[in-house]
């Protein structure tokens, strides 16, 4: 990428946001210019470490950056915080000039997301999701699988997820500020995988419920346990299992492919292959880093800032609605009790299906 700098801020510096400051460190088309936390001791510690000016009130950070930077100068937004408490400061960015760089989920809901994308397209910045397992050994053994034609017919995506164990904050639980529960903020990866690999669904149907007693409760708090029901075409369904709840062991991701022939399980660390019998025919073992999978997710949002003409930016905020589209019909299904059509929520956002396939190679 030459001698060029993306002229790099990051906002939130929870766990997500010091992974997107760690892996943007070690990139040396990226130059810190600041970060910030509402918790300014910890802004200002990891300052020290990183050498660069902290904050702890976000919207300085953005207008205290713009002012310093040429109008030459590319810049670049890391989105670590959660959309509840910087959603104003991510749409103040664009409107200076930040591409910007989100930790997944894409936003708090349907609605949300195609506001961001529409206004980084009429701004004329980049604005991406960071999914990490795009670039996961395992997961991108499975596409590899899918691309060269060696799973053939699929008829029946089957994923589960359990987070038991994992703690979440308050905010979670509640609808305004979160958005949604398990399926928006802890299946956003799987449900990202296969919208990545397959078209979206002509129609979704969902179960949701949470440990509420009445239904009263019910109503007031995000969910944390779903069923979702895909139909991809009169040939290929889906369905997705996840749950947040202690009691559902063990704490597990996966993903299940099955074709005519072959069976292709994926989670973080392993693809098994098993053939029309169930028996294992190969079997790969990755040692998926963290850090290593979101440094590239970083290194290739930059080359898409800096080397436009050149490369493409991969889980483009477009791209993602496909992902907020599905997320948007299994709540509302499992408000209206009725299957419900992703298609038809990209199209009342003003999108088309086609707009919004992987642009990503």
């Amino acid at each position: 990428m030459g001698e060029r700098k993306l002229e790099t801020v990051v906002l939130g510096l929870n766990d997500d946001g010091q992974l997107l400051l760690k892996a943007a460190s070690q990139i040396g088309a990226i130059r810190i210019q600041a970060i910030a936390d509402k918790d300014a001791g910890v802004a200002e510690k990891l300052a020290g470490e990183y050498e660069c000016a902290a904050y702890d009130d976000y919207r300085q950070l953005i207008t205290a950056v713009d002012a310093r930077l040429g109008e030459d100068e590319q810049r670049c937004l890391l989105v670590g915080a959660r959309m509840h408490s910087c959603a104003e400061y991510v749409r103040m960015a664009m409107k200076k000039g930040f591409n910007v760089l989100k930790r997944a989920p894409a936003a708090r809901d349907f609605e949300e997301a195609a506001e961001l994308v529409r206004l980084a397209e009429e701004e004329e910045v980049r604005f991406a999701v960071a999914n990490p397992s795009r670039f996961a050994g395992s997961y991108a053994g499975l596409r590899e699988f899918l691309e060269q034609g060696r799973l053939e017919q699929v008829f029946l995506i089957a994923a589960f997820c359990s987070f038991a164990g994992e703690s979440f904050g308050k905010w979670q639980s509640d609808p305004k500020l979160a958005g949604g529960g398990v399926l928006l903020h802890n299946c956003y990866k799987i449900i990202d995988q296969i919208m990545w690999n397959f078209p979206i669904p002509q129609q979704v149907y969902s179960l949701t419920t949470n440990q509420a007693l009445d239904k009263q409760q019910r109503l007031s708090l995000t969910e944390d346990t779903a069923v979702v029901a895909m139909k991809f075409s009169d040939r290929l369904v889906g369905n997705l299992v996840a749950s947040s709840r202690s009691s559902v062991w063990p704490r597990q991701e996966f993903v299940k492919v099955c074709g005519e022939d072959k069976i292709l399980v994926v989670n973080d660390t392993r693809l098994t292959v098993r053939d029309a019998q169930g028996q294992i025919s190969e079997e790969f073992e990755y040692d998926n880093d963290a850090l290593g999978c979101m440094k590239e997710v970083v290194e290739n949002f930059a080359a898409g800032v800096l080397l436009a003409d050149e490369h493409e930016v991969c889980s483009s905020g477009r791209e993602n609605l496909k992902n907020m589209a599905v997320i948007e019909s299994a709540y509302l299904s499992a408000r209206t009790g009725m299957p419900e059509e992703p298609g038809r929520i990209l199209q009342m956002g003003q999108f088309e299906p086609t707009d919004v396939e992987a642009d990503f190679k």
